[in-house]
This record gives structure tokens, sequence and C-alpha cells, in this order.
């Protein structure tokens, strides 16, 4: 779709060159700026997507509760008990 954007912002721009009228070569100069601007918010859009974490990895205030007690009661049970924050 973002690649779509690109060939619509060449057309526009292909039409603005070859028109002989001026308010359709401004609308298009306009559209081809559009799509542009559409076009490098696609692929910033997909890299941030790429690179972001999973969601379901993300720990729950419950689940992250949990282990702590449970890391709490190993270190008790070892004898090395840390101070209370």
């Amino acid at each position: 779709m973002v690649w779509l954007y690109l060939l619509l912002a060449l057309a526009a721009f292909a039409v603005a060159l070859k028109s002989t009228s001026i308010a359709l070569s401004v609308i298009c100069l306009l559209a081809a700026l559009g799509f542009v601007l559409a076009t490098v918010l696609g692929l910033l859009a997909r890299r941030i997507g790429s690179q972001s974490r999973d969601e379901s990895l993300i720990l729950d205030p419950a689940e992250l509760r949990r282990l702590r007690e449970q890391a709490q009661a190993r270190r008790a049970a070892a004898g090395s008990e840390p101070p209370a924050a």
C-alpha cells in the first residue's frame, strides 16, 4: 500500500508537469506532496511496528507481584533476606 502512494505521487507530479492549467498543476502538486508524505509516514510506521515488542510478553501487575513474592520466598529460604525497600 505504501508503494502505491509513491506511484500515485509520481503520477500526480507527471500530470502537473504536462498540464497547461495553473489550477490543475497546483492541485496535482499538492496531491503529489500529500502522497509523498503518506509514503514516508507509512514507511516509518512499518519500521516502528516491526521493532516494537510483543504485547503478550508484558507482565500484568498481578503476575509481577507473584514473581516478586516467589523471589523473596526463595531468598528467605536461602537465608539471605535483603533489606525491605
